[in-house]
């Protein structure tokens, strides 16, 4: 397969499943659902306005020119794709730009589309192509599932600032997207040499 088929296969892949997953959550799950699987892991349905680990600013403005900006940093993703293809680096350092560019792709479709395709999903499961959509275009949430609390528990008093408290790890929702992204940029820590070479120096005698 070529290292262009390479990207495009998985860019595909990814999105697809991703979308997949998250329009199944939507419309099989009301918000705050949770189906425990294994006690170290639980699909539990959530929504965020598109920040990372669900954190927010700015309102309406803010989730705007956060959707807009990934929209620019996409544009930005693809020509260092390109690029690499270009140069030929080694196959895990085109997965990991595809699967970030995905990631974000898959983000992005949440925020523009979803408020304008379903209805709410509080105390009820939502509708795809819904006649009464929750939200405008550009204002939807993303949706959030994947659940890994491995540990919950009292941390000893003798840690500082929060040792007596319960707490919980790993604590974050998120979802296929996200876990593309952390893939693609592990990847491309691992083959660091290979995705950001160093630039010979040429000394002249």
């Amino acid at each position: 397969m070529s290292k262009k088929n390479l990207a495009i296969a998985t860019i595909l892949i990814a999105i697809i499943l991703d979308q997949i997953i998250k329009i199944y959550i939507k419309t099989h799950f009301y918000l705050g659902e949770e189906v425990i699987v294994f006690d170290w892991f639980r699909i539990h349905f959530v929504e965020n306005n598109g920040m990372a680990m669900g954190f927010e600013f700015g309102g309406r403005t803010g989730k705007l020119f956060l959707t807009l900006f990934r929209i620019v940093a996409v544009s930005a993703i693809i020509f260092w794709l390109v690029g690499n293809i270009k140069r030929k680096v080694h196959n895990a350092v085109i997965i990991g730009i595809s699967l970030i560019f995905s990631g974000a792709v898959g983000n992005i479709i949440d925020s523009v589309f979803y408020g304008v395709i379903f209805d709410q999903s509080n105390h009820k499961v939502a509708t795809l192509f819904s006649e009464k959509p929750y939200g405008d275009l550009f204002y939807g949430k993303v949706v959030d599932m994947l659940y890994f609390p491995f540990w919950d528990g009292i941390l000893p008093e003798w840690i500082p600032f929060i040792g007596g408290n319960d707490f919980t790890f790993f604590q974050y929702i998120f979802n296929p997207a996200d876990a593309f992204i952390s893939i693609g940029v592990a990847l491309l820590f691992i083959f660091s040499k290979q995705a950001f070479p160093k630039e010979e120096k040429v000394v002249n005698l």
